[in-house]
């Protein structure tokens, strides 16, 4: 990463919305379902596989869940009626989790009810350290109610997700990603060659209890280590999937595809794509300078 990404990455906040949006673009579908739609049926015609996330989190009121639950409704009925390979990512703060557990619990019901009404499947997005415990009890207690469509989130990163793995409910469908927010040490690792060895680790731990899992990652490195234990078990296409960012280093996209693997990509929008677009470029800066050297080049 070069000084110049990191230094825009966080001038960000003082740059115009406009600019903004148009540095962000590329992984941000629209503000509307139909911009997400048009973006995973073309996703769906490259062999690709999407998951929408209608962007918002840590809402204030239960009106503003009920606006959520209906935005993924329609959402769902939507894919259902365009015969479009996706399902849904919902992030618990939205449904109202810091607001009131059983409203969220409830919210969350109605969803993976709804979906599993249309074949479809829910992913439980995870959030900070603060959300961990509350989102996996969420998940539990769906599990236990005999929802077999819903699905949750491990982050490599903290230090408790190992004790998360082996407690998973028998039959668990997981993600398992690196993770983005900023953790005390005590919680979570920090240095790159810790989390990505807790990555493979814990990608052992959950091949070796025969779940289904969601490899969500754009390192290399991890890339290629879960491709030598994909081989070395010779586990069945079915058994996993891949998953990126839209937007996200395509090149490794086309690689992971064009190997035979199945490969997901999270596909957000919403009219709240300001505070994730933010969020996003400082955790990878990267994309920031890439896409700004484009802009002044003239080919944004």
């Amino acid at each position: 990463m070069s000084a110049f990404d990191y230094l825009l990455s966080r001038a960000l906040p003082l740059v115009p919305r406009p600019i903004v949006r148009r540095i962000s673009r590329r992984y941000i579908a629209g503000e509307g379902l139909p911009d997400a739609l048009r973006v995973v049926r073309s996703l769906n015609q490259r062999g690709l596989l999407a998951t929408l996330d209608v962007l918002g989190e840590s809402v204030g009121s239960p009106l503003q869940v009920e606006g959520a639950v209906r935005d993924y409704q329609e959402a769902l009925a939507a894919l259902r009626g365009g015969g479009l390979q996706a399902n849904i990512s919902v992030k618990l703060t939205q449904l109202g989790l810091k607001i009131d557990r059983e409203l969220c619990l409830s919210s969350m019901r109605t969803l993976v009810l709804g979906a599993r009404a249309q074949g479809n499947f829910v992913r439980i997005d995870m959030e900070n350290s603060t959300c961990t415990s509350a989102t996996l009890e969420v998940y539990r207690a769906l599990r236990a109610e005999g929802f077999d469509n819903v699905g949750v989130v491990l982050q490599a990163y903290m230090r408790r997700s190992l004790t998360d793995v082996r407690e998973l409910p028998e039959g668990a469908n997981v993600r398992l990603c690196k993770g983005i927010y900023v953790e005390p040490r005590a919680i979570a690792y920090r240095d790159r060659a810790v989390v990505n060895k807790n990555y493979v680790r814990l990608l052992e731990e959950i091949l070796e209890r025969g779940l289904y899992v969601g490899i969500a990652t754009h390192d290399e490195d991890l890339v290629w280590e879960a491709q030598r234990i994909l081989d070395r078990r010779r586990l069945a296409p079915d058994r996993y999937e891949f998953q990126m960012l839209l937007g996200v280093d395509e090149e490794l996209r086309g690689l992971i595809l064009g190997a035979g693997h199945r490969l997901r990509i999270y596909v957000p929008f919403g009219v709240n794509w300001y505070a994730y677009s933010l969020r996003r470029l400082k955790e990878n800066p990267r994309i920031a300078g890439y896409v700004a050297r484009s802009l002044l080049a003239g080919r944004g």
